[in-house]
């Protein structure tokens, strides 16, 4: 019956209600704020490997496969468009690392260009930047399962934007608590953490509207997807995770994640 709902509705809505979904699961994590004051290194370093275990394994089931599975459909050489849009991928976050000031939470020193901004206002930029590809990746599925092209479902889609808000939950958290913990209000942390994931709808919205209009660049915008994810997984997330001890538990964290991600995807699309 849901699904019946859903599918009545245009892809780019689709989208943005995928994207409200990881949103509001954000905001689930972020309430945490209201009743702890810190979270424990071995925990947030776990957390951050299971964020980065989901989006690594939903760059690959239900981006990178596609493309190539799209591309060879089409008639193209398979590897040349995944190649392509998954290399773009990660150039554009490194662009956005370049040109937007930001604060990595294992990090004292913020990268981009020189700013009088505070730390926390920094780490708010850090986490939003890394949401963007998340959103892109979410519009892009809606736009693919539209489509009827391949795999590509909208049970599938779905389960795409579950996946990635589960790991957004911990995200969420992982912004506000350690706001807190710096003296900022409960309320003002809860927002810190919660607005930083708004730019998913947005980037959901338009990543299925740029599928539907220009048909032909979805190998490509699924992989940019899939890049841009990897990206901020390699640059982000694994070192945060593993830079202040509890290495194994992070690592298991990853594990886990990878592993919720591959079910979700395998046993939805």
């Amino acid at each position: 019956m849901f699904l019946d709902w859903l599918s009545g509705f245009n892809p780019t809505v689709q989208a943005l209600f995928g994207g409200l979904l990881t949103w509001g699961l954000t905001a689930l994590g972020a309430a945490t704020v209201f009743f702890f004051t810190r979270i424990e290194k071995h925990t947030l370093n776990m957390m951050l490997g299971f964020a980065a275990g989901v989006m690594i394994a939903a760059s690959f089931w239900s981006l990178l496969a596609p493309s190539i599975e799209f591309s060879e459909k089409n008639g193209q050489i398979p590897w040349l468009a995944p190649a392509i849009g998954f290399l773009l991928g990660g150039l554009f976050i490194r662009l956005l690392d370049f040109v937007v000031p930001h604060l990595h939470l294992s990090e004292e020193k913020a990268e981009g260009p020189p700013t009088q901004l505070k730390k926390s206002t920094l780490l708010f930029l850090a986490i939003t930047l890394h949401n963007i590809p998340e959103g892109l990746a979410i519009g892009v599925a809606f736009g693919a399962a539209s489509l009827g092209l391949g795999d590509a479902t909208l049970v599938g889609a779905i389960g795409l934007a579950i996946g990635i808000g589960i790991q957004n939950m911990p995200e969420g958290a992982a912004l506000s608590v350690p706001l807190r913990g710096e003296g900022m209000s409960r309320w003002k942390a809860f927002n810190y953490g919660q607005v930083s994931a708004i730019v998913e709808p947005i980037a959901a919205v338009i990543g299925a509207a740029a599928v539907l209009l220009v048909q032909p660049i979805l190998p490509y915008a699924l992989a940019f997807a899939a890049g841009a994810m990897i990206f901020v997984v390699v640059e982000e997330l694994i070192p945060e995770s593993q830079s202040s001890g509890s290495t194994d538990l992070a690592t298991l964290g990853l594990m886990v994640g990878f592993v919720v991600m591959m079910i979700l995807d395998v046993s939805l699309g």
